[in-house]
């Protein structure tokens, strides 16, 4: 597709970054570099509309309101602003468990468990249960439970849970729910007034095709009042040109999880892309990932897939593992494959400028 710069070979790595659109440069120049050179009295009368062009084209991919974004740099610098927000868990009635699994991403892992220096015990759904079935999450959902992390699309396995469900199982126990839809947003189509979660966190670089840097926090106006976050800067205020030091209000909105002056060029250059993706529909890049997606399956034994056959419950990514990893790594290689290898398997991820042509290329370095 000419909407995309392309790479040498077969690019499958839409998992961890997606192709930058070809337009990125030119809405750089003009949103962020023409801006700084030429704005009057300074860059930041025209750099303040980039925030809400970017919270705004968010809006409208996930079917929610912008005011309920706050930018970020990232899913995992989201979680820390949230989790400064948590009451101390001796103040919490006795709900001092947060609930992950145990095929989260890393990263998730890593900030929730700072949690722990303010009473909170970390529990975990194990890589044994089955996360597609609601009734595992229930049993976990206990008393005790103050917030469950959902993975709306596991990275390993490329497994797609059923997030509306849990996010009604997580309310009826009385459990706050954050949403993580890093590896699904831009080939999963999202909507966030059908989930009506607490809290969903998610990142531009990957399917959206929007670079690093542009991440987002979307808060709940059901929860909004109770979270107070620590870390906070004068962007968080509900008056950011007060400039009185001894006055600090929380904004009103997901704003207050801001913070200090914030970068600018990662969310015009995210917010071109989304504007991109938006017009293709991300109904119609599931649809052409699904086609390939199925293409591979189709031709390589059911023994070799860790992702689930059922595309309902499968994210955007395939893993497969085939007995002879080292022959067929040498054949990707051979063909300019670009993927990627893990414990589980290879992760192969089509996205809409992958074509059959290409994916027919991958099947022969399986077989």
């Amino acid at each position: 597709m000419q909407e995309f710069t392309q790479k040498d070979g077969i690019y499958l790595l839409n998992h961890s970054v997606g192709l930058m659109p070809a337009s990125t440069r030119q809405a750089a120049e003009s949103q962020f570099f023409a801006n700084w050179e030429h704005g009057t009295p300074d860059p930041w009368a025209t750099w303040f509309p980039m925030f809400e062009q970017f919270t705004t084209r968010l809006a409208t991919l996930f079917n929610t309101e912008s005011r309920m974004f706050c930018p970020q740099q990232n899913v995992s610098s989201g979680l820390s602003k949230l989790l400064s927000a948590f009451p101390d868990a001796s103040n919490n009635e006795g709900r001092n468990v947060i609930l992950l699994t145990e095929n989260d991403f890393p990263s998730i892992g890593f900030v929730m468990q700072q949690a722990q220096q303010m009473g909170y015990q970390i529990e975990y759904i194990k890589d044994a249960e089955d996360v597609l079935d609601v009734t595992v999450w229930e049993e976990h959902l206990t008393e005790n439970v103050f917030t469950a992390l959902i993975t709306h699309g596991h990275y390993n396995s490329g497994r797609l849970v059923p997030v509306t469900e849990i996010v009604q199982a997580a309310r009826k126990s009385g459990v706050m729910s954050i949403v993580d839809i890093a590896q699904t947003a831009g080939v999963i189509p999202i909507d966030f007034s059908e989930w009506q979660a607490d809290v969903v966190v998610g990142s531009c670089v990957k399917w959206l095709c929007g670079g690093p840097g542009a991440g987002y926090l979307w808060v709940n106006d059901s929860v909004l009042s109770m979270l107070n976050p620590f870390d906070v800067g004068w962007f968080s205020h509900e008056n950011p040109f007060e400039f009185d030091i001894h006055n600090f209000k929380y904004a009103d909105s997901a704003l207050r999880f801001w913070g200090g002056t914030p970068s600018v060029i990662p969310y015009v250059i995210a917010a071109n892309s989304i504007d991109l993706m938006h017009s293709i529909g991300i109904k119609n890049v599931r649809a052409h990932n699904v086609k390939l997606a199925d293409k591979i399956i189709d031709a390589i034994p059911e023994s070799w897939l860790v992702s689930p056959k059922d595309d309902q419950v499968r994210t955007g990514t395939l893993v497969i593992n085939p007995p002879n990893r080292d022959a067929v790594e040498e054949k990707l290689k051979a063909i300019n494959v670009h993927y990627d290898l893990r414990k589980r398997g290879f992760r192969l991820s089509p996205h809409i400028y992958n074509t059959h042509e290409q994916i027919d290329k991958v099947i022969t370095a399986f077989l």
